[in-house]
């Protein structure tokens, strides 16, 4: 079987399923919004607008300002791994591919993100496989990332969250796994043994596998852990501040625990961007810790757009722009 197999190309369907996926976002995130305002509506109308209404363009600009520290430093570690496995791109290149992938979040589980690997392939020429270890090392520091700073909030926090445990142990042995060349490699082995289909997906799974190797040292997965610790913690400061400013202090160990297990939840229910699922857990467990709905609900709606939906926006600026350069770099192959 070939080690080589074709990146999809941008075609008018792909294109048309691109919109599809923003399209399906787009509903989702308004039957969302719909929920919020009914519940608003209510709790009391005036009240939420009210809260909203505290939020001053400076205190926007802070909550803006620390989710692009978080995508900073994350791309900043997209960097790293793509030094590590010899790609030869630049600071720029990488953090071009890193941001423009955000466009794709809109996508169920956030695969339409491996987009990144077709612009690698037209810009370096190197195949799925040779890449694919890039994207498992890059999702896997984010949960060991996640899953720590949870751990150490819940531990500083004076009272649990439930379900919060299984999150946590979840997200750290998933990253454990991922960052195993030859336990993926088994897992990979046994899973075509008990399906008996898709040969050719497991088939790269298992020679990613061994391309993880290269990711495997404990010195470089700390660093990428520390780094992506620092992003994620960015935006839990975030919504401590937001909380803050609209009068429900819970502490900062609290405030972050909340948004990493909700933001966690929210991807495990597999949704476009874990909308639906991370509101839910957002304003169930803030209303849990004896925040008013009034105030719940502003802060969930603000948050998720100073997160979420901010990343998109700069996904989608910047997703032509990974287009097209990674056009001309398949070109300058070519003539080469």
């Amino acid at each position: 079987m070939s080690s080589h197999y074709p990146m999809p190309q941008t075609t008018p369907r792909g294109t048309n399923r691109r919109w599809r996926d923003i399209a399906l976002l787009v509903g989702l995130f308004s039957l969302v919004l719909l929920g919020l305002i009914g519940l608003a509506v209510a709790t009391g109308w005036h009240e939420t607008t009210a809260q909203i209404a505290k939020l001053g363009w400076g205190q926007l600009a802070a909550l803006l300002g620390l989710s692009l520290a978080n995508y900073g430093f994350r791309g900043l570690r997209w960097h790293i791994f793509a030094r590590k496995l010899g790609l030869g791109t630049s600071l720029v290149q990488n953090l071009r591919h890193f941001l423009g992938g955000f466009a794709m979040s809109v996508t169920p589980g956030r695969v339409g993100e491996l987009v990144r690997m077709r612009w690698l392939r037209r810009e370096t020429g190197w195949a799925f496989e040779r890449t694919a270890p890039l994207v498992l090392a890059d999702r896997a520091s984010d949960l060991a990332a996640m899953g720590v700073i949870l751990a150490v909030a819940l531990a500083l926090s004076a009272t649990g969250i439930g379900g919060a445990l299984p999150v946590t142990v979840f997200a750290i042995v998933a990253a454990l796994v991922v960052t195993r060349p030859r336990l993926l490699s088994w897992i990979a082995e046994v899973g075509y043994g008990l399906i008996g289909r898709w040969p050719r997906l497991f088939v790269r799974v298992r020679r990613a596998a061994r391309s993880l190797a290269q990711f495997s040292n404990p010195a470089l997965m700390s660093l990428a852990a520390i780094v992506g610790a620092i992003g994620w913690f960015a935006e839990g400061y975030a919504f401590h501040l937001l909380l803050v400013w609209l009068g429900a202090d819970i502490g900062l160990a609290k405030a972050t625990a909340i948004f990493i297990f909700a933001t966690l939840a929210g991807g495990l229910t597999g949704a476009p961007g874990g909308v639906g699922g991370a509101e839910a857990a957002m304003v169930a467990l803030l209303v849990l810790e004896g925040v008013p709905l009034e105030i719940g609900l502003p802060a969930t709606a603000v948050i998720r757009v100073t997160t979420l939906w901010f990343a998109i926006i700069i996904g989608l600026l910047i997703f032509p722009i990974a287009e097209r350069q990674s056009k001309k770099g398949q070109n300058a192959l070519e003539k080469n």
